[in-house]
C-alpha cells in the first residue's frame, strides 16, 4: 500500500483535509467521495492509480472528517463546493487534472468539468449521471412526485429531523446505508413505498455488521469520519437544490465536452431515480463512454473494485493527456 500524505489546506473560507498518494510528478487525479462516505471509500482505486504512476489527491469533502463543517446550509451549494476543489488545485499548482466522482462527488465532478474546461482534462462519474440543468429545481419535481409518499431526499430537507435518526448510532447508520443500497438486497428496497412521516430505516434490513466489502479497518475509518460531528454537514448537501439551480444558471447551455466515463451498478437504486437523466446524458456529454457493472449496487468502487479499476485505468490510459 502506498503511503498517504495528509494535508490541511486553508482555502475558500474553510480548512480542507486531503490525502495524497503516488509520485509527485505524476499526472494528477482527484477522487471525490459522496454521501455518507469517506475519502477512504477510494482505497482500492488509490492503490491501483498510484501503482500506475498517477498522483492521486483525495479530499474529505466539506462537512466530512477533518474538513470544516459550517453550520450554514447555504455553505454547501455545488458552486461553493466546486470552489473548494478549484482553490485547492490552485494552491497545489494543478493546471491539468482528471476528476473522478461518486454519488454527490459525481455532480461536483461534472460541474468542475463545466467550470474548468481548460484544467479538467477528462472526467469520470459513478452512479449519478449528468443531463443538463433542469428547467426547475429538482426538489420541486420530487415534491410533486412524492406528495403522499416517503422520499429520503424530502426527509433530509428539514434540519434536525434526519440528524436525530442518523446521529443516534453512527455505526448502525453506516451499515444500514451500505447494506440497503448494495447488491445484497433487491434493487429498489431503498426506494420502497411507505407513508409520509416514515423514518428512513423503516422497512429496511439491519445486517448487524458491515458488508464483506467494507472490512473492519475500513469501516472504522468511515465511523471516524462522522464521530463527534454527526451527519449535519453531510446532510446539508441535500438542502441546496434551489440554490444549486440558481447558481448554475450561467452553465445552463454548456455541455461537458471533455472525454467522459460513466459507471453504474446494475442493482443501484440511483439508476431507477435517474432513468430520465440517463437517457438525456449523451446529448449533454457528447464524448461519453458508459458501462453497466454487473452484480453491483450503489457503492460501486467498493463492491466491484477490480472491474472499476480496469475500466478507469483503461479510460485514463486512452483519453487522459495532461498538459505539459
Amino acid at each position: 500500500m502506498h503511503a498517504f500524505e495528509h494535508r490541511l489546506l486553508p482555502i475558500n473560507g474553510i480548512t480542507l483535509s486531503l490525502y495524497c498518494a503516488g509520485p509527485e510528478q505524476g499526472p494528477v487525479i482527484w477522487l471525490l467521495h459522496g454521501f455518507p462516505e469517506s475519502w477512504y471509500s477510494w482505497r482500492h482505486q488509490i492503490q491501483a492509480l498510484a501503482d500506475a504512476g498517477y498522483r492521486v489527491v483525495i479530499p474529505e469533502m466539506r462537512g466530512y472528517g477533518q474538513s470544516s463543517a459550517p453550520d450554514d446550509i447555504a455553505s454547501y451549494d455545488l458552486i461553493t463546493v466546486c470552489a473548494d476543489i478549484q482553490a485547492a488545485m490552485d494552491l497545489l499548482g494543478h493546471r491539468s487534472v482528471a476528476v473522478v466522482g461518486h454519488d454527490w462527488g459525481a455532480p461536483v465532478a461534472w460541474h468542475l468539468a463545466l467550470l474548468e474546461p481548460q484544467r479538467v482534462n477528462v472526467v469520470a462519474a459513478m452512479a449519478v449521471p449528468y443531463g443538463g440543468r433542469p428547467k426547475r429545481p429538482a426538489i420541486d419535481i420530487i415534491r410533486s412526485q412524492f406528495a403522499d409518499r416517503f422520499n429520503y431526499i424530502l426527509y433530509f430537507q428539514q434540519p434536525g429531523v434526519a440528524e436525530a435518526e442518523l446521529d443516534q448510532d453512527i455505526p448502525r447508520t453506516l451499515r444500514m446505508m451500505m447494506h440497503n443500497t448494495s447488491a445484497a438486497v433487491p434493487k429498489d428496497l431503498f426506494l420502497q413505498d411507505k407513508p409520509v412521516g416514515s423514518s428512513l430505516y423503516q422497512g429496511m434490513q439491519d445486517p448487524g455488521a458491515p458488508p464483506a466489502w467494507c472490512g473492519s479497518d475500513a469501516f472504522a475509518v468511515y465511523v471516524a469520519t462522522f464521530e463527534g460531528r454527526g451527519f449535519h454537514g453531510a446532510l446539508n448537501w441535500y438542502r441546496n437544490f434551489e440554490r444549486n439551480w440558481e447558481r448554475t444558471a450561467p452553465l445552463a447551455e454548456r455541455k461537458v465536452e471533455q472525454p467522459a466515463l460513466f459507471l453504474l451498478g446494475d442493482k443501484d437504486p440511483v439508476g431507477t431515480l435517474e432513468a430520465h437523466t440517463l437517457q438525456k446524458m449523451p446529448s449533454w456529454v457528447p464524448d461519453l463512454e458508459q458501462h453497466l457493472i454487473e452484480d453491483c449496487g450503489h457503492w460501486i468502487q467498493s463492491e466491484q473494485p477490480e472491474q472499476v479499476n480496469r475500466l478507469l485505468l483503461s479510460f485514463l490510459e486512452r483519453r487522459y493527456i495532461p498538459a505539459r
